[in-house]
């Protein structure tokens, strides 16, 4: 959705790292080299992305998870309007509010760029799907797989309008 310009990502190097982890305890499949590379070529087509200088907030924030605050204190500090996390009750709004952000699951976070500009986002989700090369994925695949991911409000928009996909 990014590479279409329907939102500016932001990140930092510690969520870098945190998504690789993770990825990496979830999915002991993946190559942490084949991430890596993943995550040069998130930098190389967002240069503007990477989020720094942010850390002297970091003692100031409050939220229900300590380690979580690094976040808040990028997303302040790169003047972000959305955390996009499927972890909604560590970013509360009472935490976020006072900094004109709030937190979105990915899936609402989709459907709401879906709404927003249909054509861009069924754009960007047709490249996606026909990226995909080992294996390709059919329609019905790829909707599967993005309901097994917790977009199943994404999946389930998507459906009706497979003429897009």
């Amino acid at each position: 959705m990014a590479l279409e310009d329907l939102y500016q990502p932001l990140w930092s190097d510690k969520v870098h790292e945190e998504w690789i982890t993770a990825l990496l305890r979830n999915r002991p499949d993946l190559d942490r080299a084949k991430l890596l590379r993943t995550r040069a070529l998130m930098e190389a087509h967002f240069e503007q992305a990477m989020v720094t200088g942010f850390e002297s907030r970091i003692d100031e924030l409050s939220l229900p998870d300590p380690d979580d605050r690094h976040v808040l204190a990028a997303a302040i500090h790169g003047e972000a309007n959305i955390i996009i996390t499927a972890n909604l009750a560590d970013f509360p709004p009472e935490a976020l509010n006072p900094h004109g952000i709030r937190a979105m699951h990915p899936d609402s976070f989709i459907h709401f760029l879906i709404e927003f500009a249909p054509e861009a986002a069924f754009a960007a989700v047709r490249a996606d799907r026909l990226s995909l090369k080992s294996p390709s994925k059919s329609i019905t695949d790829y909707l599967a797989d993005l309901k097994s991911f917790g977009l199943v409000q994404t999946a389930e928009t998507l459906q009706r309008h497979p003429e897009w996909l």
